[in-house]
């Protein structure tokens, strides 16, 4: 009998909810088939099967978290006997200490209750005959919030709609503000030439198909990559009191939801062509945007881009992607007066600025990293010619 278990889908993911089970027990289920529908602190993922079998019995029911790792189901693979287990559930567990307790609630409901201070027997449960969920706690602490607030305001305050987080938009504050907490950000910005890589870019076209038509972001993407190869610095993190540079160049591309914005991951940017790199940045986008996300795509970035060119921002800083030391940030390019050799001339412009740990670089290094990027993206071809050794 083999378990299920619950993925860990990104760096920061510790939990997982099971939004439902799309095998029951006694299905059978193939390999690399969707049996259910997790909700992780980013996005909503489908799980699949690892084997051939029969799904015997659910762990964790829908609408109930569970800790990566965790089993939450139980699978009888191919010739093995599919007769009731002795595996008690997780519900009857609880049940179990819930009897003496005389209500109904997640271990992770308790303690969260527990934390803010609030008795259980004051929270509707909306879970499985009335048990409390980890979201009903937080309903309960975002009405006692607002109740707060409109005591703290006072008579004729203005009124205000207070809209509960999303569990992705939680791991959002949460992890921007330790970011800006706990990494010393400074910002440098760099104006770059984009005419020869706009060029470049065409001529990749020229002749391939939708799926393999490269973007400026691209270029971009391979340009960071190549760059970083040069200033292992910025391709670190910063852990222990050391710096820690990673042996693999792996880019993060940000990519906005309307829950939120993920960063997947382009694996070993330097040594794939740029074609290559925007077939797997076109799937990657569009795994995320119809929630078929894996779990590989979420984990291992050493670095990341944030594109808001399509936005019509001419530029913005964006906050370090933890635990990685620099995030680089990119606005929409388009046409400028520039000076070139004492003369007035047109060019394509785009400004591209690097937000960077304090504590794993400086600001020479990370401006000669810009620049390294400037000079790749100004002189295309390097893009497509230079092997760096990794």
């Amino acid at each position: 009998m083999a378990e299920v278990i619950m993925p860990k889908m990104g760096d920061a993911m510790t939990e997982g909810k099971v939004i439902r089970w799309m095998k029951q027990p006694g299905d059978p289920v193939t390999q690399g088939e969707a049996i259910a529908e997790i909700e992780t602190d980013k996005v909503n993922v489908s799980l699949e099967a690892e084997w051939d079998g029969v799904l015997t019995e659910v762990l964790v029911p829908a609408g109930e978290v569970a800790a990566v790792g965790a089993p939450i189901a139980l699978l009888a693979r191919s010739g093995e006997q599919t007769g009731p287990t002795s595996v008690k559930t997780p519900i009857e567990r609880v049940a179990a200490t819930d009897t003496a307790a005389r209500v109904r609630a997640s271990p992770l409901a308790r303690k969260m209750a527990a934390a803010h201070g609030i008795s259980l027997s004051a929270i509707p449960g909306t879970g499985p005959e009335g048990r409390i969920t980890k979201e009903d706690v937080e309903a309960a602490v975002a009405a006692l919030r607002a109740t707060a607030s409109r005591a703290a305001a006072g008579p004729g305050a203005a009124p205000a709609t207070e809209i509960p987080l999303t569990r992705m938009r939680q791991t959002i504050a949460r992890r921007m503000t330790e970011s800006k907490q706990q990494a010393p950000h400074f910002y440098i910005s760099v104006s770059v030439a984009v005419d020869d890589a706009l060029a470049l870019r065409r001529q990749l076209n020229d002749g391939r198909s939708e799926a393999e038509k490269v973007s400026i972001n691209d270029l971009i993407v391979k340009a960071a990559a190549l760059a970083l190869v040069r200033f292992p610095n910025l391709n670190a993190v910063f852990a222990d009191g050391a710096v820690r540079r990673l042996s693999e160049v792996n880019v993060s591309v940000a990519v906005a939801l309307p829950e939120g914005l993920i960063v997947p991951t382009l694996y070993d940017c330097v040594r794939k062509p740029v074609w290559q790199i925007a077939v797997e940045a076109r799937g990657l986008a569009d795994r995320a945007r119809t929630g078929r996300l894996r779990p590989e795509d979420l984990v291992g970035g050493t670095f990341t881009v944030s594109n808001l060119g399509m936005f019509d921002v001419d530029a913005f800083a964006a906050i370090i992607n933890p635990p990685q030391a620099a995030i680089l940030a990119v606005g929409t390019a388009r046409p400028q007066a520039v000076v070139r050799e004492g003369r007035l001339a047109v060019a394509t412009v785009m400004q591209a600025t690097l937000s960077a740990d304090h504590r794993v670089t400086d600001g020479v290094e990370a401006a000669r990293f810009l620049g390294e990027i400037r000079r790749l993206l100004e002189n295309p071809v390097a893009l497509v010619i230079e092997r760096p050794a990794v």
